[in-house]
């Protein structure tokens, strides 16, 4: 008896460690009791009945990336090329993503690939390869409202490479390589109009400074003209007065010594001498000094004639 119920307590320890399960943090089991849905188990330490339930799935809920291989499209220009696309998607509930759809992965690449060519279908070439912002948003809005009911949420989709046909490729880089020389010589022609807009701007700074120079150097010279008039007027007006004023000196020096006639006479009798040097054709001689010529000549006669005698 007693090894009995030690047998049966062995198997119900092991019973209970067999289902005991513990779930690690971001995913979820989902749980069924005789086939049938029963719960999903979150993250922590959970019993299951033994027999009973069952651990039908374990779901990550961590986001995960889905890397689609290229898919041909053709766009609104009848260009066939290949796009291969990435998505970043996440499951929110366990429950939808294992009963919602049988291979929702699948279902999810079946669906990226339909979306992908009526979006591209409705754009040209060049819109494709300029629109990749708009193409994942409306792919992202698209998918994420057809896997709603997958339990899954489509954060991100990213086109990853756009491969058009080689002759397009071939044509693209012609136009590249046109578009890099119309650049390069728009450039040139730009630096060497810069260049010779400084050349003139410099040559009119320098005719400016040169002029500004010489209107300088045509101020300094007059006003040094103007100083030499200046200086000269003035020591020509202070010779003037000198003689002026030695002229006044010998006048009130001669009015001093209150001179008689005879004497002024006799002074302007060699004044009249200086004057008449010889160098004059024609002499007027004032009648004062006329008398005293007579004077002079009567006393040369009575000097001679006491010689005589």
């Amino acid at each position: 008896m007693f090894v009995f119920l030690g047998i049966l307590l062995v198997i119900i320890v092991v019973l209970f460690i067999l289902n005991t399960r513990i779930v690690p943090q971001a995913h979820a089991y989902v749980i069924e009791r005789l086939g049938t849905y029963r719960t999903t188990w979150q993250t922590g330490f959970h019993i299951a009945i033994p027999i009973i339930d069952r651990i039908s799935k374990r779901i990550s809920l961590k986001e995960s990336v889905a890397d689609f291989p290229p898919q041909p499209v053709i766009t609104k220009d009848n260009v066939t090329m290949q796009i291969d696309t990435v998505i970043y998607m996440q499951v929110t509930d366990p429950k939808f993503y294992m009963y919602g759809v049988d291979h929702p992965m699948k279902a999810i690449e079946n669906l990226t690939a339909t979306t992908l060519r009526n979006i591209i279908g409705d754009l040209e070439l060049d819109q494709t390869l300029t629109s990749r912002d708009t193409i994942n948003s409306k792919m992202r809005i698209i998918l994420d409202e057809a896997t709603d009911p997958w339990g899954i949420k489509i954060n991100r989709v990213e086109l990853k490479n756009i491969m058009p046909p080689t002759e397009i490729q071939n044509a693209m880089e012609r136009q590249m390589k046109a578009e890099r020389e119309r650049r390069e010589k728009i450039l040139q022609a730009e630096g060497e109009k810069k260049s010779a807009v400084l050349v003139a701007e410099g040559e009119k700074e320098a005719m400016i400074l040169q002029a500004q120079a010489e209107k300088e150097a045509a101020i300094l010279q007059a006003e040094a003209d103007k100083e030499a008039q200046i200086r000269r007027a003035e020591g020509e007006a202070e010779a003037i007065l000198k003689v002026q004023q030695a002229t006044a000196e010998g006048i009130k020096m001669v009015n001093a010594a209150a001179p008689s006639e005879q004497v002024v006479a006799l002074k302007g009798l060699e004044a009249f001498e200086r004057a008449a040097d010889g160098k004059a054709t024609k002499i007027i001689v004032p009648s004062q000094i006329q008398g005293l010529a007579g004077l002079a000549t009567s006393l040369k006669a009575l000097v001679d004639e006491d010689k005589t005698e």
